[in-house]
């Protein structure tokens, strides 16, 4: 009889981790999901994004700025699968915070118990934005993991389609503010189409995989289906991209960072986001389905 193999999913309450403990569960793992409020996953997510309370077998609550709260959490693991990264400002941490020192910490739990396999989502085109403090956390992290001696996969994505939701939001509200002339190209994925390739990374040898979806956009025909997906006629205004940089460094004076997360959304603005096309679901019918999630 073969032995089930114990996978830890950290960032289980994100766009990306929620799928990834179903689709762990579903290929017979054990899912334990670290979650600092688990609360949180009751409820499916704001696109879309299962709710996964009771598809994981085991919910380990946990908060990776105190360190103390996630002692035991790789015990009796074999995978660590990680998807934990800051998303929204706040007041206390930064993405070096969170992203480098509290997988660091993952990772030390996961050698101590010698878990077999480290999994980690970074970004697609890592290099062009170096030095922009969320790649440089992120990247921080995937020096000590390849550093560390345990067996890793690192996945690259180019943009989740959650991270598009943030244009339908816009939409929504009528009007969109664009960085540049909105002309550079993105194929982002869903995020179940992306768990299938992190699951798929279990079994695979050390290396690095960039991670698309199956269509490619400019950012401005995102946003104007997003507009037509909310039933409302395009209104986009571009702002140059000395102006856009400039208003980061003002709102650096007061809030750093809000400032280091929306530098990396500046940057990624100003170049072809086309990674190798994986998946079926398409950002078409995501919209959509926010659409007629808004409406119910």
């Amino acid at each position: 009889m073969s032995v089930i193999k114990k996978v830890l999913v950290a960032g289980a309450s994100g766009y990306l981790g929620r799928y990834a403990v179903k689709e762990f569960k579903d290929r017979g793992y054990y899912v334990r999901a670290l979650a600092r409020n688990p609360e949180k996953i009751k409820t499916a997510g704001p696109h879309t994004e299962p709710a996964i309370f009771d598809i994981a077998d085991e919910i380990f609550t946990g908060d990776v700025t105190s360190p103390d709260t996630i002692k035991g959490v790789c015990k009796g693991i074999d995978i660590v699968f990680s998807a934990l990264g800051l998303t929204s400002p706040d007041p206390k941490f930064n993405n070096y915070d969170v992203d480098y020192l509290g997988n660091k910490l993952i990772l030390e739990e996961a050698l101590r118990e010698h878990v077999s396999r480290f999994i980690y989502v970074s970004v697609f085109n890592q290099d062009k934005m170096a030095e922009i403090p969320t790649i440089k956390a992120h990247e921080l992290f995937v020096a000590d993991l390849k550093a560390s001696g345990m067996p890793w996969a690192i996945i690259r994505p180019n943009g989740y389609f959650s991270d598009m939701g943030r244009f339908f939001s816009m939409a929504q509200s009528g009007h969109i503010f664009m960085v540049g002339e909105g002309e550079k190209k993105i194929n982002p994925v869903h995020g179940a189409d992306l768990a299938k390739i992190c699951a798929d990374a279990a079994d695979d040898q050390n290396r690095e995989i960039a991670v698309g979806g199956p269509d490619i956009y400019t950012f401005r025909e995102v946003m104007e289906m997003a507009f037509h997906a909310s039933d409302k006629t395009p209104w986009i205004t571009p702002l140059p991209l000395w102006l856009a940089e400039g208003a980061l460094m003002v709102t650096s004076v007061f809030n750093r960072n809000l400032a280091d997360l929306l530098s990396f959304a500046v940057e990624a603005l100003k170049f072809d986001h086309v990674a190798p096309a994986c998946g079926t679901r398409h950002l078409k019918e995501f919209f959509a389905e926010l659409a007629s999630s808004k409406v119910q």
